[in-house]
């Protein structure tokens, strides 16, 4: 009997997502190098990809691996959150909607996705089915970590 378990590190499943989340944008490509610890995002125009390098974390740690992710070309620009994720996600199918709702509390900036579940195989050992069903909202929360905009799916009917 052939035995076909495979495992791999918790940050295969951060590039999953990252896959996920930009794999269809037609202005972003990611290559993946797991002997270096790095993801990198080659983007087209410098807007989308100065929002991507404010937005997505320089670093993250998995135990005693610090993994890396880097933007190209990338030029430092500062802008709001929503700026930021409006020119990170132009021209991606993913995105539905960029909402900013006046509360008395302050501007609440809501980043609508449009409505599709999102699959992607997944060997982590946290996942026991090696499959993840998640929808984008979900991903980028994930990716983006904490934020001042909610991420949310778009309920209308496409």
């Amino acid at each position: 009997m052939e035995n076909n378990l495979k495992l791999s590190p918790p940050w295969v499943t951060y590039v999953s997502e990252l896959k996920a989340l930009f794999g269809e944008d037609p202005d972003i490509r990611i290559e993946y190098r797991d002997d270096t610890y790095e993801v990198k995002l080659f983007v087209d125009g410098a807007d989308k990809a100065d929002a991507l390098s404010e937005l997505l974390p320089a670093q993250r740690v998995y135990g005693n691996v610090v993994f890396s992710t880097t933007v190209a070309p990338a030029n430092g620009l500062e802008t709001g959150t929503a700026g930021l994720i409006e020119k990170a996600f132009k021209g991606n199918p993913a995105l539905s909607d960029i909402m900013c709702v006046p509360t008395p509390f302050g501007e609440m900036q809501y980043v609508m996705f449009r409505k599709k579940v999102v699959q992607y195989y997944n060997d982590e050992l946290c996942d026991p089915h090696g499959n993840v069903s998640t929808l984008y909202e979900d991903i980028a929360r994930d990716v983006f970590g904490d934020s001042d905009v909610f991420f949310c799916t778009d309920v209308k009917d496409e």
